[in-house]
């Protein structure tokens, strides 16, 4: 994008920001949401299963274009004793027609990547607030559309990162918030994750170990492995940076202010292909543009700096890789351990299960029973009760549409970095200006 595309959109951005009032209304508290789901996939299920726990929430309508997924959805209904749902299937434009036939309140989107910002556009345009699964879009100017639609409709979009609420990640949120590791200096994480495998489906059931993507792919496999052939920055940032930045502030009198990434060669994919379908497989002959490690540093207007590196393409054990570093000590989760200058012996890492236990955030306190067999360690109850919760109530979503557009424009300004050396790109201000005055809502009180 060049200067003068990003002047109009900031100039458009702002006139949205003057016409909004002093309080944004963001719809009528309601005892009871309707809610429909776009994507019931593996992703979208887990959502879709906890939506239907709720007594406050009408899940009226689903829209998918897997019949198989479709199928499995269904059952979830069945197994809550709710009623089902109308079904809109048969086109990729479909969701659409549902947009435009049911009375919602919000839509829960868990579809490929590429489909989030057309379709939160149209949820926008609509009428109906949005919960979106990680990513906003692929370009810098999709962001700022986003932005921009949620300022002018007065309909919230929250990115449903669940890591933010991970139970160590909001202990340590506490202890940062309450001073323990005093001024922050550094702050690292990432998505470190061996994604090689992916599935395969015989019509019967999924398998792994299948090194098929595209039409041949089972669920993620069939998009999501395009990505590393066609692209190359960090492609899922906001695992790490999502909870970085509510320990930062960032839009609550901070914000990031630029950008560099550089990116490693490619083997991983290329080498697993070889080794689990062999040498003659077609996708040994694909190309993969995705660099196995892609490195990324940002700096804050505060000056703190953060690390952040995707890591999915070659052997290792899953770890987001989270370090919080200030003048008094650090965390790292890594080896699940904690250094606190006076409090811990010198020079030495102490075990962190007391220190996390100690400062438990209230939400875990509260709902814990309620996140169990959740998924992701119960973090996605939390996630899901968050956005629900705002909605219902008409009160802003904890995520707000500048921290979504801010974590997931991460990729495509990564993206342009690598491409260009390594060098630096300035970091977009999607609150335009008003980062220094915005509250910090996130995990503030012990409802949401």
């Amino acid at each position: 994008m060049n200067r003068s595309e990003f002047l109009k959109m900031t100039a458009l951005a702002g006139t949205a920001f003057s016409i909004m009032p002093a309080k944004a209304v963001f719809g009528n508290p309601s005892s009871s949401l309707r809610i429909g789901v776009i994507g019931t996939g593996l992703r979208g299920q887990e959502l879709l299963r906890l939506s239907l726990q709720r007594e406050d929430t009408q899940v009226v309508a689903i829209c998918d274009i897997e019949p198989l997924m479709l199928s499995d959805a269904l059952q979830l209904f069945e197994k809550a004793q709710k009623p089902h749902p109308v079904i809109y299937t048969g086109s990729p434009v479909i969701y659409r027609e549902m947009l435009a036939k049911e009375e919602l309140d919000a839509v829960i989107i868990a579809t490929p990547w590429e489909w989030h910002y057309p379709m939160a556009m149209d949820a926008m345009d609509a009428g109906v607030h949005v919960g979106c699964e990680v990513m906003m879009g692929t370009t810098v100017e999709e962001h700022w559309n986003i932005v921009n639609k949620s300022l002018q409709t007065g309909k919230q979009y929250m990115m449903l990162e669940n890591v933010c609420y991970r139970r160590d990640v909001m202990a340590v949120l506490q202890m940062v918030r309450q001073g323990i590791f005093g001024e922050l200096i550094h702050l690292q994480g990432g998505y470190q994750h061996d994604l090689r495998e992916v599935k395969f489906n015989d019509g019967k059931q999924a398998y792994g170990g299948g090194v098929e993507f595209g039409a041949n792919g089972f669920s993620e496999a069939k998009w999501r492995t395009q990505h590393s052939v066609d692209r190359n920055g960090d492609l899922y940032p906001t695992h790490g940076i999502g909870p970085l930045s509510k320990m930062l502030n960032i839009h609550a009198g901070n914000r990031f202010s630029s950008l560099v990434s550089m990116a490693s060669k490619a083997r991983g994919l290329h080498d697993y292909i070889v080794k689990t379908g062999g040498a003659e497989h077609p996708n040994a002959a694909v190309k993969f543009s995705l660099g196995d490690i892609v490195t990324t540093m940002i700096k804050t207007a505060n000056e703190e700096t953060i690390l952040l590196q995707h890591d999915t393409s070659l052997p290792r054990p899953y770890s987001l890789g989270f370090r919080v570093q200030g003048t008094k000590g650090l965390w790292m989760d890594i080896n699940k351990s904690i250094h606190i200058e006076d409090i811990t012996q010198p020079h030495r890492w102490e075990e962190a299960k007391d220190w996390l236990t100690k400062f438990d955030h209230p939400l875990w306190q509260k709902y814990g029973s309620d996140a169990q067999g959740a998924g992701h360690g119960g973090m996605d109850f939390f996630v899901v009760h968050a956005f629900l919760e705002a909605i219902k109530r008409g009160e802003p979503t904890p995520i707000s549409v500048f921290d979504s557009a801010a974590w997931s424009v991460i990729t495509p300004l990564s993206e342009w970095s690598v491409a260009n050396n390594s060098n630096s790109i300035d970091f977009p201000d999607f609150t335009m200006g008003k980062w220094n005055t915005l509250p910090q809502i996130f995990a503030n009180n012990d409802d949401y």
